[in-house]
């Protein structure tokens, strides 16, 4: 087969040839005087024209119908007149389906077996359209509906279907953004019972809830409902709390519809109707006394029809026709399925010129044995395929806006969103599919910006039924005179929360309690009033009915409203009602008693710091030691002495400093900086571990029986929960014997059943929430402590799903619980001394010792300090040292070095030099003086009693001079001559040897 490429639409008109869009005639007298004209100027040459035949079915009882045939004969006259020389030229054969099924069947099978038509335009509805379109198939006749609109109806299926219009599906997304622009959460449709709400309920239901949006009631009328049962209907939906209402349905049972709807009162302030195509594509149709009274302030969606230069002009040459053919309608109106059947005129027309004009014939499958059937012998269309893909690579712009074909189906350009004022249509916006609502469409296409909107700062001004000022919020409580019904839980303990009395006189119930007080404060900060009963859920002995999930189902299965009550909100139950934001502190705890731990541990003192924080502080305090003995030992008397006193010194002069009771000096100054920043670390240390040591023996005095709830699991204690209560299948699902399970019906069966244990028939823990725990925990003060075990939302109030009361009250919540009401709630229901306050701070099972990782950076800063002092020493005493260093080796160096560093360095001021002056020695011939010098002399010294202190030109360079007279006649200590030779010579000896 031959590749066809896409046909353009366009204009060729003698009198306006350069004018764009579908073919059109100025006048008819002047068409159709040039076409005589091309026509005897085209016979002159030799040229003959080929009829197609081609099949129009249509109702012609419909004004649809009508204004559909009077556009197609109008369309192909406008086309053959701009296009004089085409061969081709399509015979139209008409046939009335008489709005019947089966009529438009026979019309079908008529023209194609009797008349041979290459294509089928129509049929008018899509009922009729769904069997028509399986003859095509068969016979390969391209069947091109202009306002078969139902999805239904899928050109994929079909493979010579044509919907040269928008299906009813293309609106729901914009129907969807209207909805989301306003934030309704919910809608009621209202749609007329046959084939024409096909595939549009389920599309628009779905594209509501991609909006957050849902469908709360389906109410489908009957065409032949009667006013009664409309009003009927009307009154049912008036009872319900949705005032969204989208309705589906043609125009004439549509206006039935809003006059008993302005009957019923639903056309007042609050409510909101939103019409489909269905009805605002056909709006002349609507009586016009019915839209000024019925429907002011109605909305709609509409399909967009651009401006085009050439559409006035056909209208008004339309209009001249129409009322020629159907001269008893007065004023004819233009729809968009008169300009949708111009179009796919206009495409058939130009495809059967591109196809040609040979091979319009049928190929017969022969005589069938079956004369009753005459599918049997229904011929099959040679041309069919090369004529269907012609049709589909048509393209243009057409009168109703580009004529583009996907999937042999119109593509949707563009929504208008409309609003009744009047006795018109007032556009107030725009959607399309890529940019949703708008304002302006044309900036849209000049800008493109793309991203898609539900803006209601997009749309116009709206006006709402009834006239109002204020957007309508889309549902009101029930003007039925009905309450809420709200269901209370019925308890046995715990009645803080709720508490459900009955009066034997009058037989009243009364409800109270701290959960009834917040949504009795939350309902008073609503901006409207909403009545409302409270029931408790009980038998008629007054025992609970069942538990809270069996009241929750009773929401669901809406028998009730609401349950307000101490209901918890868990994510099983979000998936059947929607709750309100939480009331209460949020959390699942385990209650245990306390033990008394403390006193009987002989290695508690270990316990404030970690071993690795021991070990770092011991390894220190030896380091810090060794460091203070390398800067000390050669010129402090101090660290010197045999090995095992400079290693015990060292040893004592550090581990001393931990309560500062070191009685060593420190004479270098590295030295002291070293020792400030360790007693800077230990007085930190100590500190510390005194506070966590005190800390700890508290602690230790209210130890928890049990620590963590995987404990609990392991052993075989038995554990409580509060009856009723959802803990139990949460314990369940953690693998608890039902065996271990106790239930407690109120805060004084729980303490009894704790301060028994598990041994004597009681628990060792119960399993409960965070406001009942609170509630236990001050009744019981200094008994309990609480373990956090699970998180969960904690209390709220259950509607249904969907209920347009839940932000409203959540809202309300907020503003209780961040006011001075939930104060004196709480303090009205729950009242506390200062002790039980006290005694409610849940013990953290984790170890209260100290690590390492809490004093690093300390140890890093000590050990920094230390290893520079170090590092600053050793290399002045190397630098000092090296040049009088003997041996001339490396080796030898450094061994001399280390022989250096374990003696005392006499040129330090810690040193001082003595001279001892005695009196002077002659041998006869010379007389010499004797000068004693003391290399071991570290601070005063005293030969006798009359020492006397001179200083001279030594004392500068740190000798002092000490002049003695020796008396031998003295009682006081003396040295003997020969003892200070002996000790001079042996100095000079010693001297001499070393250089």
């Amino acid at each position: 087969m031959t590749t066809l490429s896409p046909i353009p639409f366009t204009k060729r008109l003698l009198p306006d040839p350069g004018a764009g869009g579908l073919p059109v005639m100025n006048s008819l007298p002047s068409s159709i005087a040039v076409l005589f004209l091309l026509m005897l100027l085209g016979t002159g040459l030799g040229q003959t024209t080929t009829e197609v035949n081609v099949g129009v079915v249509l109702d012609m009882d419909t004004l649809v119908g009508k204004v559909g045939w009077t556009s197609i004969s109008l369309s192909l006259s406008d086309f053959y007149a701009s296009h004089p020389s085409y061969l081709t030229r399509l015979k139209l054969n008409l046939r009335d389906s008489r709005s019947d099924d089966v009529a438009g069947a026979a019309a079908a099978l008529d023209l194609i077996k009797n008349e041979s038509v290459q294509a089928i335009i129509g049929p008018e509805r899509s009922t009729q359209a769904d069997f028509i379109i399986d003859l095509g198939d068969k016979a390969n006749v391209p069947i091109v509906s202009f306002s078969a609109t139902s999805p239904f109806l899928t050109t994929a299926w079909h493979p010579f279907f044509v919907r040269a219009a928008q299906d009813d599906s293309s609106q729901v997304n914009a129907i969807g953004a209207l909805v989301r622009a306003y934030g309704w959460r919910e809608a009621v449709l209202v749609y007329v019972d046959n084939e024409f709400r096909q595939g549009l309920v389920p599309s628009l239901t779905d594209a509501l809830e991609q909006v957050d949006s849902r469908v709360t009631y389906r109410s489908a009328l009957s065409p032949t409902a009667s006013d009664d049962q409309i009003l009927a209907e009307l009154y049912k939906l008036a009872t319900m709390q949705t005032r969204v209402f989208i309705v589906h349905m043609n125009p004439a049972l549509g206006s039935r519809l809003f006059s008993k709807a302005k009957e019923a009162g639903m056309m007042s302030p609050g409510y909101v109707w939103i019409v489909t195509t269905g009805m605002t594509d056909l709006f002349s149709l609507i009586d016009g006394r019915v839209v000024s009274t019925a429907m002011q302030g109605v909305l709609g969606v509409k399909t967009h029809i651009p401006d085009a230069p050439t559409l006035d002009d056909f209208i008004a040459r339309w209009k001249t026709k129409f009322h020629q053919d159907y001269p008893s309608i007065m004023d004819p109106t233009m729809n968009v399925f008169g300009l949708w059947a111009h179009d796919a005129a206009f495409a058939l027309a130009m495809a059967v010129e591109k196809v040609g004009a040979s091979n319009y014939t049928f190929l017969n499958p022969g005589n069938s044995t079956n004369s009753t059937s005459d599918l049997e012998t229904l011929g099959v269309s040679e041309n069919g395929g090369v004529l269907i893909r012609a049709i589909m690579n048509a393209t243009g712009p057409g009168l109703a806006g580009n004529f583009n074909l996907v999937n042999r189906q119109l593509q949707p350009s563009a929504f208008e969103i409309v609003n009744v004022n009047g006795n018109a249509l007032r556009k107030i916006g725009f959607w399309t599919t890529r940019d949703g609502l708008l304002k302006d469409l044309v900036t849209a296409n000049m800008t493109g910006s793309g991203a898609y909107s539900t803006s209601r700062s997009n749309l116009g001004t709206i006006i709402w039924p009834g006239d109002p000022s204020d957007v309508p919020k889309g549902w009101e409580i029930p003007t039925s005179g009905q309450k809420l019904k709200i269901l209370v839980p019925v308890k046995g303990g715990f009645n803080q929360f709720v508490t459900v009395t009955r009066d034997p006189d009058s037989n009243e119930t009364k409800v109270t309690g701290y959960c009834i007080d917040i949504f009795n404060a939350a309902m008073g900060k609503l901006p409207y009033y909403v009545r409302r009963e409270l029931v408790p859920y009980a038998k008629p002995d007054g025992t609970p009915a069942g538990s809270y999930n069996d009241m929750l189902d009773q929401v669901y299965f809406q028998k009730y409203d609401a349950v307000v009550g101490d209901t918890t909100i868990i994510a099983n139950r979000s998936l059947y009602v929607d709750f309100t934001l939480p009331y209460t502190e949020s959390g699942v705890l385990m209650i245990v008693p306390y033990v008394n731990s403390g006193s009987d541990n002989a290695w508690v003192f270990l316990k404030p710091l970690t071993w690795d924080l021991w070990l770092t502080a011991f390894l220190f305090f030896v380091f810090v030691g060794l460091v203070v003995w390398t800067l000390e030992h050669r010129i402090n008397e101090d660290f010197r002495g045999p090995a095992s006193h400079q290693v015990g010194t060292s040893f004592w002069f550090s581990f001393s400093t931990m309560v500062f009771a070191q009685r060593e000096r420190v004479v270098s100054n590295l030295a002291r900086f070293v020792i400030i920043v360790w007693v800077f670390v230990v007085l930190i240390l100590t500190q510390s571990y005194t506070a966590s040591l005190s800390s700890l023996l508290v602690v230790q005095n209210v130890q928890p029986s049990i620590t963590d709830i995987n404990e609990l699991l392991k052993s075989e204690l038995k554990v409580g929960y509060q009856e009723g209560s959802f803990v139990y299948g949460l314990l369940k699902e953690m693998k608890f014997a039902n065996a271990r399970l106790l239930s407690y019906g109120s805060p004084e069966e729980c303490d009894l059943l704790l301060s028994k244990g598990s041994a004597n028939g009681g628990i060792a823990a119960a399993v409960d929430q965070a406001p009942y725990v609170k509630l236990l925990l001050s009744k019981t003060c200094n008994k309990y402590t609480t373990i956090s075990t699970l998180k969960t939302a904690g209390f709220g109030f259950a509607f249904p799903r969907g209920s347009p009361l839940v932000p409203d009250i959540s809202r309300a919540i907020l503003n209780v619980t961040e006011g001075p009401e939930m104060s004196e709630i709480e303090n009205g229901w729950f009242p506390q001394t200062s002790s039980c306050q006290a005694s409610t701070a849940s013990v953290d099972s984790s170890s209260n010792s100290l690590s390492l990782r809490n004093f690093w950076g300390l140890f890093l800063i000590a050990g920094g300090v230390s290893l520079l002092a170090l590092f600053v020493s050793i290399a002045i005493f190397v630098k000092s040292n090296w040049h009088i260093s003997s041996g001339n080796s490396f080796k030898e160096r450094i061994v001399d070095l280390i022989r250096r560093f374990f003696q005392r360095d006499m040129n330090s001021h810690t040193f001082r030099r003595v001279v001892y002056s005695l009196d002077s020695i002659t041998d006869g011939v010379h007389e010499t003086r004797i000068d004693v010098v003391s290399d071991t002399y570290n601070g005063p010294l005293s030969l006798t009693q009359h020492n006397t202190w001179t200083d001279n030109a030594q004392a500068e360079q740190g000798t002092q001079v000490v002049n003695h007279n020796v008396h031998t006649d003295t009682t006081e200590e003396r040295v003997s001559t020969d003892e200070v030779i002996d000790i001079e010579l042996s100095r000079v000896n010693h001297e001499n040897s070393r250089t």
